[in-house]
């Protein structure tokens, strides 16, 4: 008797991500060889395509009639400004060919393509997100295949179709640019062990997941930046970024000022300063109703994530006055007792006392520790020592001086950091790297290596070991 063979059959999700990759292949093999001019105009083409005046708008509110998340203002300025400043910072970075000599070394740097990046966007940035993470793809020749939240699924397909559209008119193959358009958990992980690199954006579960996925990834860490205010700095230009940074699209971004930490010299004029810009501090009845609705079950409500302030306060039941943006919850102990000391993604603040610098920064420490080490903090200061302090003090990537908090992080226009919406945390975040992530990450580089003009020679034991030989015998 024949043995019947038992034909195990095929994941529909494998079936699709391996169709949607074997796509992206195709259409990267295509730019492999691209020169540096083409490879710049596809970019700016991308953008424009999202960007211009009319366009940026629809998108703006599109992304926020689907998320439910942020406001129009917040949404603009990133699908508008945020992704022109991103392609200003890349546009005349060498991505092509030799982009590093080391004369003294000599050796040179070939960048290579990566090949198929699998792009995870998150709910709370989807309007940007996928821009920003396909121009860095495309700027190393690579294709991208980006996987929405399903919240934002409709936003990722809109933005994804218009920057196909603008490739194609500019003579390259539009799956350098796929969008997953019925977006699963399932495919999601199938897309992460299919790509040749995941660029992970998300919460703290997805990117996990990424690690896990086999595929060499870039995650990012969770948010929880504590912001210092000493005693020598602008108290009215420090309240007035705390609320740019606080309010900037509702605090969807995971560089919003999450506790702010005031010294006693400044405490009571500083306070009242963040008061006067629509800051307001919550009584003990206030916090503990605004607390049961902010966490359930141990995670935060997705239905208070960046919400006007009026609607949070209706929700949790309790009254707000006329011009509220932002609530300050005072707390004095951090960790799993104490909630609010942890990440938020409201308009709301834990506000800490701290006597100097010092206690400043062991209340930074101690607050990330529980959450969010290794991603960033700021101080509002002038002082150059209380400064250094600080960033020599604490674990952290990212140490924004004098800046909106959420604003600055991934870039901003008043400053040098790379402009990105993917920041590692380093190994203080369980991530690879400390960058703000961009196009460089998404490359291969071949190292060619040339005989020195003249060997080196080892120095004499007496020079390289010098006292040490002493003191060992």
């Amino acid at each position: 008797m024949d043995q019947q063979t038992t034909i195990k059959p095929v994941d529909p999700d494998v079936a699709e991500i391996a169709a949607l990759v074997a796509r992206s292949r195709a259409a990267q093999a295509q730019i492999e060889h691209y020169t540096q001019a083409q490879v710049d105009a596809l970019i700016r083409a991308m953008v424009w395509a999202v960007a211009r005046p009319g366009v940026a708008e629809k998108i703006a509110q599109h992304t926020v009639d689907e998320t439910r998340l942020g406001n129009y203002e917040g949404k603009y300025l990133k699908i508008f400004r945020k992704t022109r400043a991103t392609l200003m910072d890349i546009i005349d970075d060498k991505s092509v060919g030799i982009i590093e000599e080391d004369v003294g070394r000599n050796i040179v740097k070939i960048a290579k393509p990566v090949g198929v990046i699998g792009a995870l966007s998150p709910s709370t940035n989807p309007e940007a997100t996928p821009v920003i993470k396909a121009i860095s793809a495309v700027k190393g020749r690579n294709s991208i295949i980006v996987a929405p939240h399903p919240r934002a699924k409709l936003t990722n397909k809109l933005i994804c179709d218009l920057m196909r559209g603008a490739i194609v008119k500019m003579g390259a193959p539009a799956d350098l640019v796929i969008s997953i358009d019925t977006p699963t958990v399932e495919k999601t992980n199938e897309l992460m062990r299919q790509c040749d690199r995941v660029l992970a954006t998300g919460g703290g579960a997805m990117v996990s997941a990424a690690y896990s996925s086999g595929t060499p990834a870039l995650g990012v860490g969770v948010g929880n930046a504590v912001i210092t205010v000493d005693e020598t700095a602008d108290l009215d230009d420090a309240a007035e970024k705390i609320r740019i940074s606080k309010t900037l699209d509702l605090a969807a971004s995971c560089s919003s000022d999450n506790s702010v930490i005031l010294v006693d010299a400044i405490y009571d004029e500083m306070l009242a300063k963040l008061k006067e810009k629509g800051g307001f501090v919550l009584d003990k009845d206030a916090a503990d109703k605004f607390r049961k609705v902010l966490w359930v079950d141990g995670h935060i409500n997705a239905q208070v994530v960046a919400q006007p302030p009026e609607f949070i306060a209706d929700m949790a039941g309790f009254e707000i006055p006329e011009g509220t943006q932002f609530f300050i919850i005072p707390e004095t102990g951090y960790g799993p007792d104490h909630p609010f000391s942890g990440e938020k993604l409201t308009v709301s603040m834990a506000l800490y006392r701290a006597k100097d610098i010092d206690e400043a920064i062991e209340l930074t420490n101690a607050i990330q520790a529980y959450q969010g080490q290794g991603h960033s903090c700021g101080i509002y200061s002038r002082s150059d020592a209380n400064i250094l302090n600080l960033a020599n003090a604490t674990r952290t990537s990212r140490v924004m001086v004098n800046q909106p908090q959420s604003a600055s992080n991934s870039g901003n226009l008043w400053n040098g950091m790379r402009q990105t919406f993917s920041l590692g945390c380093g190994s203080w975040g369980g991530n690879g790297t400390n960058n703000n992530i961009t196009w460089r990450d998404l490359i291969n580089e071949t190292w060619v290596s040339k005989p020195l003009a003249v060997s080196k020679q080892l120095p004499s034991d007496e020079e390289l070991f010098g006292d040490v030989m002493a003191k060992l015998g």
